[in-house]
């Protein structure tokens, strides 16, 4: 490590995939940013760090934890005695993912797993860190993973006796550690959640991981918020250390300036692409990130999304923090798909029509890539033209199975939900707030637009970039002086009154007969 900060590491380039470092005499690369030392001390559990089955525990209460994946794992629901993030996984992995617990060995990566995304450069950075991390640690029992964005294992490195024992449960490269295919995990679960997660002992969903101690984190993707890679640590037969958690969230501090920069440069070439093609366009006109998050726009775009006064949309928004997510019901979905659809072609285009005004009929809105060394890194939307291929909806799509109950947390206890005691939900950026009898409560899942989709069978509908409600509560609809609407909710308490955007309702005078 140099006095600049800067860890120089060689790069070592895996047979069909990403290229990860570690390989003497590759060429070097900068990872700037200061990683502190990894030291994780020796240690061996005593009597009191284990479970009544003799699984490595984490706390004192550890057996509490044991005897309550026993209750949880035959069916029943508990609230307490676990980490709210353990049980969210747990029921996650019996709900949703349907994991066999006496799963003992993690199965293969399967081909269509490999992500297409151009995220060489971080893996290489991360892998760096990983193979840093686990030279500084191979004394001490522990074994390093990295993974890319769905859990597949890239690298491994550590105490050569612990691989060989990891290497058993295939904590090996090319396979699958996410949450739905192996149960909670350090790597797979950090996948889910934000911030580092430690998974110790019985905390594992399969049985035959309650031996093992690991703590894992995410790298996200400033542009889309979606998991793109992690780190984890992992020990056999002994506790990890409290240090190793503010460690991971250092080092993958490190690896996201990259992703940063990379953010910054993709939204200069969106742009580029954007001031050469305005000229051309004969209405309303803007640019997206991946992310579908508006880059830029010309002067009919900013009138027609009411964008007046959002002076960095204008000019040209290069900061993620300040480019804006149009309220245009169905557009997250057909960025998906056009994102998906374009596959690195600069010269792909398709359209959708869309709801843009409320109240009246949508509108073609066609959608050109912006490609840069055959990686889409945007799109160029221009409403009123209707070019390309056609974007159908899959109407038959499967949401998912249906969870038996809606999870939230507050404080350190899960808390478990019907749908019908949920009010409305409010987002606080990224946090989302059940609003119930019981108070408000932090849903489990993070991002209004994945609450949305889970809430969204039982009557919880969108109606504000900021609020979902549930129909089946709204006692009365008022009109506001300028003929905005605001439903009064169902609520026992003082009067709640919930925002409707006028994009939306439309759709809610439709939903509520109206």
């Amino acid at each position: 490590m140099s006095g600049r900060g800067e860890i120089l590491l060689p790069i070592l380039s895996v047979p069909g995939g990403p290229r990860i470092s570690g390989a003497p005499g590759a060429k070097e690369v900068a990872l700037t940013g200061r990683v502190p030392p990894l030291v994780i001390a020796p240690s061996r559990p005593s009597g009191r760090d284990r479970g009544p089955d003799g699984s490595l525990v984490a706390t004192s209460s550890a057996r509490e934890v044991a005897r309550a994946w026993e209750d949880f794992a035959a069916g029943e629901d508990i609230e307490t005695g676990v980490r709210p993030e353990i049980l969210a996984s747990w029921y996650r992995c019996r709900d949703r993912y349907d994991v066999d617990r006496t799963l003992d060995v993690a199965p293969g990566a399967r081909a269509d797993e490999v992500q297409g995304v151009d995220n060489g450069v971080i893996f290489t950075a991360l892998g760096g860190v990983g193979a840093l991390a686990g030279k500084e640690v191979e004394r001490d029992g522990a074994v390093v993973t990295v993974t890319d964005g769905v859990g597949r294992v890239l690298g491994a490195w550590g105490d050569p006796s612990a691989q060989r024992r990891a290497e058993l449960h295939n904590l090996a490269p090319w396979s699958s550690w996410s949450e739905a295919c192996t149960g909670t995990n350090g790597m797979g679960t950090s996948l889910e959640v934000p911030g580092p997660v430690t998974v110790t002992g019985p905390e594992h969903w399969c049985q035959a991981f309650h031996q093992w101690a690991c703590a894992g984190i995410s790298v996200r993707d400033v542009v889309t918020g979606a998991s793109v890679a992690s780190i984890n640590i992992s020990r056999w037969n002994a506790s990890l250390p409290k240090l190793v958690p503010p460690w991971l969230t250092k080092a993958v501090a490190c690896v996201e300036q990259e992703i940063y920069r990379r953010a910054i440069y993709e939204a200069d070439k969106v742009i580029t692409a954007f001031t050469r093609r305005c000229a051309q366009a004969r209405g309303a006109f803007m640019a997206m990130d991946r992310g579908g998050n508006v880059i830029a726009a010309n002067d009919a775009a900013v009138a027609l999304l009411g964008l007046a006064g959002e002076t960095p949309i204008v000019a040209g928004a290069t900061e993620p923090a300040e480019r804006w997510s149009p309220d245009i019901p169905g557009l997250p979905d057909v960025v998906r798909w056009a994102m998906g659809r374009a596959q690195g072609s600069a010269e792909w285009s398709g359209y959708a029509r869309l709801p843009v005004c409320p109240g009246e009929q949508a509108v073609p809105l066609t959608m050109r890539s912006v490609v840069d060394a055959n990686h889409v890194v945007g799109m160029l939307c221009e409403f009123g033209a209707q070019d390309g291929e056609a974007y159908e909806q899959d109407e038959d799509t499967a949401v998912g199975p249906l969870p038996r109950c809606i999870i939230g947390m507050r404080d350190d206890r899960l808390v478990l939900l019907a749908p019908s005691e949920i009010r409305y939900a409010e987002a606080d950026r990224n946090i989302v707030w059940l609003v119930t009898e019981r108070g408000r409560i932090q849903a489990a899942t993070r991002g209004l637009d994945n609450v949305e989709r889970s809430l969204a069978p039982y009557g919880i509908r969108r109606v504000h970039r900021r609020y979902l409600v549930n129909l089946r509560r709204v006692l009365e609809v008022e009109r506001g002086i300028k003929g905005e609407l605001f439903l009064i909710m169902d609520s026992r308490g003082p009067q709640e009154l919930v925002p409707v955007s006028r994009r939306h309702a439309p759709d809610l005078r439709r939903m509520l007969g109206i």
